[in-house]
């Protein structure tokens, strides 16, 4: 059997990703049957069963109390003893964040929140001769694609406790109108990605997308930054897929679920 790509398809490759998916939603969900399982990550039961009866001989998964129930076993937290060097989030976004600077060929960062200012803790630098060395260095929130990512997912009260400070207009382009930044901030919830052009510095563009922990929860953002006569209104859909995508797979590494 094929790909559609015309290559062999790879089942033992298939099948060990799926069995990472199974391992993340019982970390996420706790005991959990076949069924449940199957219907979280859109595979045939069938499949999940075959899979947990691997996990189950390798002691990374074990029947609850309740027969038919599968909860983390104890070989899998003998392994996560082990993982606590790993728990820096630069270590696991870094070759993902260097791979899509050297595709887009401008600079990649991974930021979080430090209150209410934006702190990159990672930059990959693509080819393109502008670059700016954002680590360590506090951001705002109101001005930056991460920052706005973040506010998108925040209460309405606290962003209006954001604007009660009265945040800095950085440039013409800077939006300190709650009203206004409101009705971006529910676009960024639709399309699920933020942007930013000339908002913080003239000439500097920026989009961001999430970075999802186990439970789903924005942890932080990988961003894309670069002049804006690269990331703009016409580049902006097709790099914005690609930055997406890192998130995505940044997300996955850090335990967030993967369906099929």
């Amino acid at each position: 059997m094929t790909s559609n790509g015309g290559r062999p398809r790879d089942h033992s490759v298939q099948s060990v990703d799926r069995a990472v998916s199974i391992l993340q939603v019982l970390a996420k969900q706790g005991p959990s049957g076949v069924t449940e399982i199957a219907e979280e990550l859109g595979i045939h039961k069938s499949t999940v069963f075959r899979l947990l009866a691997t996990l189950e001989s390798r002691g990374m998964v074990e029947q609850d109390t309740e027969r038919g129930r599968y909860r983390i076993g104890y070989t899998m937290a003998e392994l996560a003893a082990g993982a606590g060097k790993v728990n820096d989030l630069s270590v696991p976004s870094h070759p993902i964040c260097q791979e899509l600077a050297a595709t887009v060929g401008d600079t990649v960062n991974v930021a979080v929140r430090d209150g209410d200012d934006i702190i990159s803790i990672d930059q990959a630098i693509g080819a393109a001769i502008m670059s700016i060395d954002w680590v360590g260095k506090p951001s705002p929130m109101h001005a930056t694609s991460a920052g706005k990512l973040f506010m998108a997912h925040m209460t309405p009260d606290e962003v209006a406790e954001i604007f009660a400070k009265r945040p800095q207009k950085y440039t013409p382009h800077t939006i300190v109108d709650p009203v206004r930044l409101a009705a971006e901030l529910e676009e960024v919830r639709e399309r699920g990605y933020a942007t930013t052009s000339e908002e913080h510095e003239i000439g500097l563009a920026a989009i961001a997308a999430p970075i999802h922990s186990l439970n789903g929860q924005v942890i932080a953002a990988v961003t894309l930054s670069g002049p804006t006569f690269r990331i703009n209104q016409d580049t902006i859909p097709d790099l914005a897929e690609q930055v997406m995508r890192a998130g995505a797979k940044i997300s996955w590494r850090r335990g967030s679920v993967k369906r099929d």
